[in-house]
Parts: C-alpha cells; structure tokens; sequence
C-alpha cells in the first residue's frame, strides 16, 4: 500500500511539473508573439515603405497654406547672418562678407563672381547700408531669374509652344535617386485632375517595386489613370505603349515617369534618350517638355546633374523640391544662371498644394 500511495505522489509530481512546463512554454511564445507584433508595428511605423509615405504624403489636410516667405526663412537666415554683422566694417570687408554669404547659400562660384563684380561697381556710387544692398540684391536676382511668373495652370505651361497639336501633351520627368520625382508627378497629376484635364502617368521606373505603388496612390485620389504593366522591365516598351493608349483614350496629358539615375550613370542616361526616340516614333514632337527634379538641399551637386542631364536630353524646365528644409535656395539663381532653362515649379512642402509655379519677383522678396 505504501509502495501505491509511494507510486501515486509521484505520479502527480510527474503530472504537475509537465503542465507547469507546458504553462510556462505556452506563456513563452505568447508573449513573444505579441512583443514580435508590437516591435513589428513599431518598425513599420517607423519605417514607411514608399506606399506608405505615399499615402501619408496624399492625405494630410490641405489647411494652413505655408507661405513662401515662412517656406525660404532657413536660406534668408542663412544668407543675412553671415553679413548683418559686418555693418559697421569697411566696405571691402563688407562685400567680402556678401561674397561669403552668397557661397554659403550655394549660389554658385560664376554666380557669386557676377553679383560681387556688380556690388562693387555699384556701391563706388551708392553708399553700402543694409537697405541698399537688399535694393541691389533683389534687383539682380530679379534679372537673373528673368522676373518671370509661370502660369498657375499646370496645364498652359504644358501647351506652351504646342497650342496647336491634337493629342495628348507628353512630358517626361528625369532626375537623379532620392529628388522627389514620383511624388512631384502625382501631384503634377493631381494639379492637372484639378484643371479637368484626363491624365495618364505612365510608370517607367521598372527598376523600384514601390514606384508603381506610390503612383498608384497619387492616382487614385486625382483621379488620373496609370499605365503600370506588369512583367515588363523595359521604360521604352512603358513609354511606348502609355502614350499609344493616351492617343487612343483621348487623354489630355501622359506622364511619364522614369527611374532615377546618377547623371555620371553613361548607360542609363543613354536609356533615357532611348525613351525620347521612342516616343517621337509615335508623334515627332513627343515628349513636348523634359523637365528635372532637383532637390535643393542638393545645392552645387543639383547644378552638376541638371548639366549633364540637359547635355543629354535638352532640358525644357526645372522643378525644385524640398526648398522649405533648405538654407541652400540660392541654388534657384545658379540654376538660373548658368542652366538657362526656366525653373517651371518650386517645391516647399508635401500636399499637393504645395508645389507652385515659380514666380521669380514673390521668390526674391521670400529670399531677401
């Protein structure tokens, strides 16, 4: 009887240290389960995939307008701080702390040797106050920039040179990795849905998963259509077949989107040529317009890309993004300046409503 009741106790013993193993392995992986899931949400909310910020990017509220005044106040900072405490200098020392400040602005060596040959000419006759230089200053970035005012319609700077074409209006948009480019056509799209005009951006970026998804994402919401087929990887065959299906559906606009690329990049660049042969296969005119996206926090580097990609493809405008976390928009002047190719659009913030069209007079008093 011992020898039972003996058996018994162990027997339980056995039995409650095997379910308090099992408790504890169960307790185990549900907890790692629901720590995995929240370490998982939080690195997905940390790191936003391009769909994501997309649709970030597309949904904020439209409210509060940013001025462009607020949207330039880190490159007028940038610029006045570097000379405001030189007044009381010589005015040698004066215009040497101009000269420094414009460099720092990334306005551009060949730039900064014009506005500086120009400031001494000028202040032999005008005596150098902080008021006379900002009359100096504003007057020649005003003749630099060509005191132009692009037209608010996305739409008539499109047709500009190309009123009488039947068909869509083609633009192809170029730039180099990381400027902005897919966001800037969605909300070119979205600009050109708001006018009432019928659009179709075609996705020529094969080589970025996320690209075609971003777009999608401007898409839905303009109400645009895009062409992004699946299985092909060649941005010649997209282009191709997007502006075919833009003449045939009596579309007013094809966009076309393309991968961003290194302007040092000789094989890929020649791929873009490619595209425009291409296009002109289906109307010699096509593309209308090739314009870059530049990043402005590029600076010097943004001038040296535009270069080589104008070299290339005969560049018919510049948009510039992200001017309102820069303290480089000086960089617009050198664009300017020594590109010669008008800069159609300015980007100061992510809502739709915040790429403008340039106008060089409101830049300029924002800057100075």
């Amino acid at each position: 009887m011992n020898d039972v009741s003996q058996d018994l106790n162990l027997w339980f013993i056995f039995a409650a240290i095997s379910i308090f193993s099992l408790f504890c392995t169960g307790l185990y992986f549900i907890l790692r389960y629901y720590t995995s899931k929240d370490a998982l949400d939080y690195t997905n909310k940390e790191n936003l995939d391009s769909k994501d910020l997309a649709k970030e990017t597309v949904f904020k509220s439209d409210a509060n307008k940013v001025s462009l005044k607020d949207a330039l106040s880190k490159s007028r900072r940038n610029f006045w701080e570097h000379i405001t405490f030189a007044k009381s200098s010589a005015p040698q020392a004066y215009l040497e702390q101009i000269e420094e400040a414009l460099y720092l602005g990334d306005v551009g060596p060949q730039t900064v040797t014009y506005l500086v040959d120009r400031a001494e000419k000028y202040f032999n006759v005008e005596k150098l106050t902080e008021d006379s230089l900002k009359h100096f200053l504003k007057d020649e970035m005003e003749s630099i920039l060509g005191k132009t005012e692009m037209s608010q319609s996305v739409y008539s700077q499109l047709k500009q040179g190309f009123e009488n074409i039947e068909g869509p209006v083609v633009l192809m948009v170029v730039g180099v990795n990381g400027v902005g480019k897919t966001t800037t056509i969605g909300k070119l799209a979205q600009n050109l849905a708001e006018e009432g005009k019928k659009v179709l951006i075609a996705a020529g970026d094969t080589f970025r998963a996320a690209a075609g998804e971003q777009l999608k994402v401007w898409t839905d919401r303009a109400k645009a259509e895009i062409f992004f087929p699946e299985g092909v990887k060649d941005p010649s065959a997209v282009a191709f077949d997007a502006l075919k299906k833009a003449e045939s559906g009596g579309f007013d606009v094809c966009l076309i989107d393309t991968a961003g690329r290194l302007h040092t990049q000789d094989n890929l660049m020649a791929e873009l040529e490619k595209v425009k042969r291409v296009l002109s296969k289906i109307n010699a005119q096509a593309p209308h317009h090739t314009w870059i996206v530049l990043d402005a926090n590029s600076g010097q580097n943004a001038l040296f890309q535009a270069q080589n990609f104008h070299k290339v493809l005969n560049l018919s405008g510049v948009i510039l993004t992200k001017l309102d976390g820069t303290a480089k928009g000086g960089m617009a002047l050198a664009v300017a300046n020594e590109l010669k190719v008008p800069i159609r659009f300015i980007g100061v913030g992510e809502k739709a409503q915040d790429l403008r069209p340039f106008n060089s007079l409101e830049f300029v008093d924002s800057l100075i």
